[in-house]
């Protein structure tokens, strides 16, 4: 049965400001203003790829929500299952993002107590939203946030999979929202619900107490729960302008591991968001092409190379970009300096 939606997701919209250039927080005068937030990060990199996405989520009743859903919009992203909050309380979360030059590192002030999403329970999202997607799509920052996102978010999870849907959780720890048994305790009890499961190899040890190598925990998670594949990403930082990022997939149905030479120097002008780019480029390839785990690889390597080149926190790359980018990665010949 055909699907009106290939992707949602529930996660907060927050408001991003930033100081100008490499301003710093304790005495910049002006800020820049952005959108963005992990799972919507996710639905605008599927949909800039041709997918049809949608983001589960609350805004204020203000300017600040029409211009969050203004840019929500102008993503591709479907607004359909936006609520709005009218009370005195609305607000918008926001975060402050400070950009680091070595050997400064970049930083993050999180303002995102009681906001509008925080309050808004599961109840206030229509039951028909359930069935309407292929892929459903959460990440350990929404849980993380309090009870009432939590107790939504996992109860998400439990009706989209009755509804026939594909589950993606993408772990996305946070140490300053939560401890890592905090998360550990969390997610392992939606964990059989799971099919896709995004987790790096220093947060299966931190959060789930993992030992040995980083494929050994991949195919435990597999041996443990009932998820088919496992994506684990690996970013190696020589200096917050330069970055090499690649990863590892596994799939259990044939007990193989995906990989690929990693992106090298990525030249980085923005690593927020890049994370959740290769979420992106992995669910579009999985979505497009199931069964083809070497082109899932790629496509979220990719994501995540160019990401990181763009400013802001979501991705902004189109297919034919995307595969151009693979394309020249893969090449061991003459490469063109300009598209043009």
């Amino acid at each position: 049965m055909s699907k009106e939606f290939d992707l949602l997701s529930y996660g907060e919209v927050l408001l991003r400001l930033s100081p100008e250039g490499n301003g710093r927080l304790t005495d910049s005068p002006t800020f820049f203003k952005r959108v963005g937030g992990a799972e919507l990060n996710v639905a605008t990199g599927v949909s800039m790829l041709g997918l049809r996405t949608g983001i589960i989520s609350s805004l204020p009743a203000n300017k600040l929500g029409e211009y969050a859903k203004n840019r929500i919009r102008f993503s591709g992203v479907s607004d359909d299952f936006l609520v709005y909050d009218k009370s005195r309380e609305a607000r918008l979360g926001i975060y402050y993002y400070e950009t680091g030059r070595y050997p400064r590192k970049p930083s993050v002030v999180y303002d995102r107590a009681g906001t509008s999403f925080s309050r808004t329970p599961i109840e206030a999202y229509p039951d028909d939203m359930f069935s309407s997607t292929r892929l459903f799509h959460l990440s350990g920052v929404t849980l993380a946030l309090c009870e009432e996102t939590r107790r939504a978010g996992i109860e998400m999870i439990r009706r989209f999979k009755e509804a026939g849907a594909t589950i993606s959780f993408d772990v996305n720890f946070r140490g300053n929202l939560w401890t890592g048994d905090e998360a550990r305790e969390c997610i392992e009890k939606f964990l059989p619900y799971v099919d896709i499961f995004f987790c790096s190899e220093d947060t299966a040890r931190l959060t789930f107490l993992k030992e040995g190598t980083a494929e050994e925990i991949m195919k435990s998670f597999t041996q443990d729960y009932p998820i088919s594949i496992v994506a684990s990403t690996q970013r190696v930082v020589t200096s917050p302008m330069h970055h090499d990022f690649g990863s590892v997939i596994y799939s259990a149905a044939t007990d193989t591991f995906y990989r690929e030479d990693p992106y090298h120097r990525i030249q980085v002008v923005d690593r927020i968001g890049s994370g959740d780019a290769y979420c992106s480029g992995v669910l579009y390839a999985l979505l497009t092409e199931p069964d083809n785990l070497q082109r899932a690889v790629e496509f979220g390597n990719a994501q995540a190379a160019v990401k990181n080149t763009t400013p802001g926190d979501m991705p902004t790359a189109t297919l034919d970009e995307i595969e151009s980018v693979i394309r020249d990665h893969k090449s061991t010949g003459y490469q063109s300096e300009m598209s043009r």
